[in-house]
C-alpha cells in the first residue's frame, strides 16, 4: 500500500490477474458443464430391429442427440496393419514424432520436447452393428474424424534413437537442441471393437446414420461405455468448478485485503488529523496565555513535549518538528508524527 492510501501498481495486477484468470476459469466451467449437460440428456437407443420403427415415429425421423452402442463392422474392404500381422480395422493413424532436448536460458537446464513431424489418418465407411449375431440392423457412421473422443488402439509403437558422431554430439551442445529419437506409433479402430456414439442419428429411406449434431452439441466416437464416458465428462466439470472456486476465493481474499489496507490508512489519516488539529488548539492556548517573550519559544518548541526547542530534521520528509530526546522516546519503526512517514536519517539542528 503507497503512503497515500492508495493500492500499489503490484496489488493492482495481482487483483487483475486473478480476476481475470478466475473469469476464464468460470467460462470453461460453464462450457464443460453445458457439455456433461447435454450428454446426460442424450436419448439413449438401444441398437436393435426396433430401430427403424422407433426413427420413423420421432419427428422428422431424427433423434437430435442420441446414444447408440455398438460393434465396428467395415462396409467394403478394411484396412491392414503395416506392422501386425491379421490386425484389421476401419481407421488408421501413422505418427513420426521426433523427441530432442532443448537448452533453456532462463532456466538453464535441458527440457523434453516432441514434436509431431508426419502424420497420416486413413479412413473406409464402417457401421455399427449390434453386439448379438443374427440381427440385420446397422448404423453408418459419418465424418468419424470431426468426433472429440475417437477410441483408438495402439496396435504398434517403437521408438528409433539417434545414432550421433563425437562431432554432431559437439555441434548440438552448441546449438541447443540435442535429438533423442524418432518414435513410431501405429493406431487403429479394429474390427468388432466396442463403440459408443453420441450424434444425431437420422432415418434417411432405408438407411441409418450417425452424424455430427448441430445446435453446437459435441459429437462422440468413443471406446468407453456411455456411463464411463459420462462420468468423466462430470468428472472434469467438478475439476474445473475447484479451480473456478479457488481462484475466485485468490480474487476476494485479495479485494479484501486492499479494502482493509485503505480502510486501515484512512482511519490511520484521520487520527493523525484530530491529534494535529488538538496539537494546533493546545498549542494556540499555550500562545494566548504566554507572555510576549515566551511566544517565540512555544513557536520552536517540541510538538511531543513543547518543553526542548526542535533540534532534529527528519528524513526524507524534512519535517522540524521533534527535540532528541522525544526522537529516541519514539518507538520503532520510528515515523514522523506530523506526516507519518517512516524515518530514514535524522540530521541534528542546531541554533546559533
Amino acid at each position: 500500500m503507497e503512503s497515500g492510501g492508495r493500492p500499489s501498481l503490484g496489488q493492482f495486477i495481482l487483483l487483475g490477474t486473478s480476476s481475470v484468470v478466475t473469469a476464464v476459469l468460470y467460462s470453461l466451467y460453464r462450457q464443460k458443464a453445458q457439455v456433461a449437460q447435454e450428454l446426460k440428456g442424450a436419448k439413449r437407443i438401444h441398437l436393435g430391429e426396433d430401430l427403424k420403427s422407433i426413427l420413423s415415429e420421432a419427428p422428422g425421423k431424427c433423434v437430435p442427440y442420441a446414444v447408440i452402442e455398438g460393434a465396428v463392422r467395415s462396409v467394403k474392404e478394411t484396412l491392414n496393419s503395416q506392422f501386425v500381422e491379421n490386425c484389421k480395422g476401419v481407421i488408421q493413424r501413422l505418427t513420426l514424432q521426433e523427441h530432442k532436448m532443448v537448452w533453456n536460458r532462463t532456466t538453464r537446464l535441458w527440457n523434453d520436447c516432441s514434436k509431431i513431424i508426419h502424420q497420416r489418418t486413413n479412413v473406409v465407411p464402417f457401421d455399427l452393428v449390434p453386439h448379438e449375431d443374427g440381427m440385420d440392423v446397422a448404423v453408418r457412421v459419418l465424418k468419424p474424424l470431426d468426433s472429440l473422443d475417437l477410441g483408438l488402439e495402439t496396435v504398434y509403437e517403437k521408438f528409433h534413437p539417434s545414432v550421433q558422431s563425437f562431432t554432431d554430439v559437439i555441434g548440438h551442445y552448441i546449438s541447443g537442441e540435442q535429438p533423442k529419437g524418432v518414435q513410431e506409433t501405429e493406431e487403429m479402430l479394429k474390427v468388432g471393437a466396442a463403440l459408443t456414439g453420441v450424434g444425431e442419428l437420422v432415418l434417411d429411406s432405408s438407411s441409418i446414420r450417425l452424424q455430427p449434431p448441430k445446435q453446437g452439441m459435441q459429437y462422440y466416437l468413443s471406446s468407453q461405455d456411455f456411463d464411463s464416458l459420462l462420468q468423466r465428462q462430470e468428472s472434469s466439470v467438478r475439476l474445473w468448478k475447484v479451480l473456478t472456486l479457488a481462484f475466485g476465493f485468490a480474487t476476494c481474499a485479495t479485494l479484501f485485503f486492499i479494502l482493509r489496507k485503505q480502510y486501515v490508512q484512512r482511519r490511520e489519516r484521520l487520527r493523525l488529523q484530530q491529534m494535529e488539529e488538538a496539537f494546533r488548539e493546545h498549542e494556540a492556548q499555550l500562545l494566548s496565555r504566554a507572555n510576549p517573550e515566551d511566544r517565540e519559544s512555544l513557536k520552536n518548541a517540541c510538538v511531543m513535549c513543547l518543553s526542548n526547542f526542535r533540534s532534529c530534521v527528519f528524513l526524507e520528509c524534512g519535517h522540524v518538528c521533534s527535540c532528541a530526546e522525544c526522537y529516541h522516546a519514539l518507538p520503532e519503526p520510528k515515523r514522523c508524527p506530523i506526516c507519518r512517514q517512516a524515518i530514514t536519517r535524522v540530521i541534528p539542528l542546531y541554533n546559533s
